[in-house]
């Protein structure tokens, strides 16, 4: 009676440790996250803009609206197929996650199966009248040094690889947005390099002519030998520049063929438009045409401004940056649960045997084994400590660094929009220009050719004219990239169209 009056008493003891054990299983020493304030204002600066009225925001724009033109649309298409770079990312996805998976896997037990056998001679019981050579054999289910995760230092440890998968998916996206934007802009500058080619080759031919017409007043008395060496000074100029033009444009084909990742087809590499007959020294020079008009480069969709705080949060690099200081806040509380102790549980159950054939018969019998062991710190010469200092300033670091991904990403966005802003105001002023050249060139040619203009006036509106078509072109090209550029820095790239994804 009184052996059950002490079961009795001890059972309100063991019920408070079984309470008290789930207490500490779901404390965690994981610092409460909370995003911190982004250090950016409010709008964007008055010099980029009002923010758009529309509500669709670039990163719900998939790229397939946003890109009109066909062919860089299926080169788009091809480099997000074969790029190394965007491949070694979506590996990097893979790795993060098994490593998730990983750390998920230890807040539960390893059970292992095992079976053993042993033979020996001689037998020490052979005296006893047991058998000359000695047998032994096992099988069971054993558990190996599962801690109890009473302080969340696992839970922590999986958290933090929880956050790392997350960035690494996030970065993933801001590795597409980047390529996107870069097969767009080396698109662009290959057009605008192929049609500055063309200018430099009908720049020449125009120049030709006029050594021609200078070469034949020359030999008449006209011209003097000054003139004549002017003329052929532009003319090597010109074959400079045209040389120039060739290597530019043939870096463009290689640099979009490393983006691509694969060679290009032939029908999505711009040709060089074909040159105007030539035409005699006698017969008026006509002035070189404009580089490459508005409709000749791709077009774009219009992007939304939106609002700093609506806009910059889902920018993947931020997002990434964010997912990476959740993960060192998960560090922390994995560096404050070393302080306390570990407790880990190794156990095993199965049959033991001095004959195989028994062994799960009536020759066998059971065995089993409940080793529990508890580590509890007490000198370490400061390196617990020196662990949790270490998260602490890990934390620190990801929070300066998430910070700076809002601010550098406020200011790309920031200037894209300035330039949107002036772009059209400047290509409109260099297309006005360009038109006046053209009318003056034509003009000095033809006082040139009735001896009314002398050498050095054509000669110097030949070079106005070239130098202002190539600055037209360079702006044109500016002004599209600067689209791209918005696009990006808005976060627009990642997500798919429903078409593409179904």
């Amino acid at each position: 009676m009184s052996h059950a009056r002490h079961r009795l008493s001890r059972a309100p003891l063991a019920l408070a440790g079984l309470v008290a054990v789930g207490l500490l299983a779901g404390c965690s020493l994981v610092p409460p996250y909370e995003r911190p304030a982004a250090p950016i204002a409010s709008h964007w600066p008055d010099t980029a803009g009002a923010p758009g009225a529309d509500t669709t925001t670039a990163a719900d724009l998939p790229w397939q609206q946003f890109v009109r033109d066909d062919q860089l649309r299926e080169l788009i298409g091809l480099a997000l197929t074969s790029n190394r770079d965007l491949r070694v990312a979506v590996q990097n996805i893979e790795q993060a996650r098994a490593q998730f998976q990983i750390r998920r896997a230890d807040q539960f037990p390893s059970v292992g199966a095992s079976a053993s056998g042993t033979r020996s001679a001689p037998n020490p019981y052979q005296a006893l009248g047991g058998p000359s050579v000695s047998s032994s054999y096992s099988v069971g289910l054993g558990v190996s040094a599962w801690e109890l995760d009473f302080f969340g230092r696992v839970a922590a440890l999986k958290d933090a690889a929880l956050a790392s998968y997350l960035a690494t998916e996030e970065a993933r996206k801001s590795s597409q947005i980047s390529l996107i934007a870069n097969v767009a802009s080396t698109w662009l500058q290959l057009k605008t390099d192929t049609e500055l080619l063309a200018l430099a080759e009908r720049t020449l031919g125009t120049r030709e002519q006029s050594l021609a017409l200078t070469r034949l007043r020359f030999e008449h008395g006209a011209a003097s030998a000054l003139d004549l060496r002017q003329a052929e000074t532009l003319i090597a100029n010109a074959r400079a520049t045209r040389a120039q033009q060739q290597r530019l444009r043939a870096q463009d084909i290689h640099l979009l063929t490393l983006l691509v990742g694969q060679p290009l087809p032939e029908r999505l590499i711009p040709a060089v438009p074909a040159l105007p007959t030539p035409q005699s020294p006698s017969e008026p020079t006509q002035a070189s045409a404009t580089v490459a008009p508005a409709a000749e480069l791709p077009a774009f969709a219009d992007v939304p401004a939106g609002l700093p705080s609506d806009v910059l949060l889902r920018r993947p690099d931020i997002r990434a940056a964010e997912q990476q200081l959740i993960a060192a806040n998960a560090q922390i509380g994995a560096a404050r649960a070393n302080f306390f102790p570990r407790i880990t549980l190794t156990g095993s159950l199965g049959r033991v045997s001095s004959d195989l054939d028994g062994l799960f018969g009536s020759g066998g019998s059971r065995a089993w084994s409940f080793g529990p062991a508890i580590t509890l710190p007490i000198f370490d010469a400061g390196r617990n400590q020196a662990g949790l200092d270490s998260a602490l300033a890990g934390r620190d670091i990801a929070v300066a660094q998430y910070e700076k991904a809002i601010q550098t990403a406020f200011r790309e966005v920031a200037d894209a929009l300035a330039g949107r802003a002036t772009l059209a105001e400047q290509l409109a002023a260099l297309q006005a220009q360009a038109e006046a050249e053209r009318a003056r060139f034509q003009l000095t040619d033809l006082r040139y050719r009735n001896g009314v203009a002398s050498s050095l006036d054509l000669l110097d509106a030949q070079r106005s004219l070239f130098a202002i078509e190539q600055a037209l072109a360079q702006a044109r090209l500016a002004q599209r990239a600067n689209e791209v550029q918005l696009y990006k820095a808005l976060g627009g790239g990642w997500s798919e169209s429903p078409a593409a994804g179904a």
